[in-house]
């Protein structure tokens, strides 16, 4: 083995290298976890990195979202960069393209003072160009990045019951399923870098086509004189089911704690949605996608108004009661 990196050469030592790197983090599995953003859905996910015995190093642009981790034993820093000095292993979940840009390659970002070796996990939903930018630029200074959005929402994270769809170089993917499969129960490995943000753009899009064709179909029945409850009922046990229909659906009065339930309160609003089809992509990338899918102006108008080929981001958004009964 060593003869045959010796032939290899420098290029040959650096692959020997990086698997050695690998299992040495993976058997180190106790060693500290860096988490940046502790919103709705990082909240959850740092919690049952505690829950698993992980010594957990926090940070947020809100400091008050830290206070209960302090409680809990875990670090808190003053920025990113005091994250990536104290912890090799680093997973991130933040807003949008711009946030994840500005914790990473910003004037306090990780990548100020990481190790060489890190591995950078990005849970964030971005645009898959800002997941290659970052790749690299964390290349540049030694460290691994991957991009590993998620599917599920709030109660899935609070239940570590995620999906995770990871993006990268394939060697280091047992090391971040360690990490991952304390906050989710399906890990799924992509390929390279970028491509677990683009299945969540596709799941996010199919999501939506399915909430619009729940909502207008259960608006036709009840239209025609079908009882809501008997119609749901017959579309879950017909091929018409699908997660919208049976899991989220947009009658009041149909199911018990979804947000039809609760005036439309809570839930995976319409805003949410629309950044996760169509705002993490640049505008180069999403004229490429409308090349292949002019059905993307029709989706995306329920959602937001827009002018294709430019999107209006600042637009206001339709509610989720406006959303059903607009139909």
């Amino acid at each position: 083995m060593a003869a045959a990196v010796v032939h290899r050469g420098p290029a040959g030592w650096w692959r020997w290298h990086r698997r050695v790197m690998v299992c040495s983090r993976t058997m180190a599995s106790k060693t500290p976890v860096g988490f940046i953003g502790l919103g709705n859905m990082g909240n959850p996910m740092a919690k049952n990195l505690v829950k698993h015995g992980y010594p957990v190093i926090v940070y947020d642009v809100f400091p008050e979202a830290c206070k209960e981790f302090q409680d809990l034993g875990a670090q808190v820093t003053e920025s990113p960069a005091d994250v990536a000095e104290r912890a090799d292993r680093i997973i991130t979940m933040l807003p949008s393209s711009p946030h994840a840009k500005e914790v990473y390659t910003g004037g306090n970002g990780i990548l100020k003072k990481v190790k060489k070796g890190s591995l950078l996990i990005d849970s964030s939903t971005i645009d898959p160009a800002v997941s290659k930018e970052l790749a690299k630029a964390a290349e540049k200074t030694g460290a691994v990045f991957m991009d590993a959005p998620v599917s599920g929402g709030v109660g899935a994270a609070r239940a570590g019951n995620l999906t995770f769809m990871v993006g990268g170089v394939e060697q280091e993917f047992n090391a971040a399923k360690e990490l991952l499969t304390c906050m989710g129960s399906n890990v799924v490995y992509c390929g390279e870098v970028g491509t677990g943000q683009a299945a969540k753009i596709c799941n996010n899009m199919l999501l939506a086509i399915s909430m619009i064709g729940t909502a207008e179909t259960m608006n036709l029945g009840i239209r025609l004189g079908l009882d809501p409850k008997l119609l749901a009922k017959i579309l879950n046990m017909s091929s018409g089911r699908c997660w919208s229909s049976d899991t989220y659906n947009p009658v009041p009065g149909v199911m018990e704690g979804v947000p039809s339930a609760n005036n439309y309160q809570g839930g995976f609003g319409t805003t949410l949605m629309a950044k996760g089809c169509f705002f993490p992509l640049s505008s180069s990338t999403l004229e490429d996608a409308l090349k292949d899918l002019s059905s993307i102006e029709g989706i995306a108008a329920w959602f937001v108004p827009i002018k294709l080929p430019a999107f209006d981001y600042k637009a206001s958004m339709i509610t989720k009661r406006e959303f059903f009964r607009e139909i």
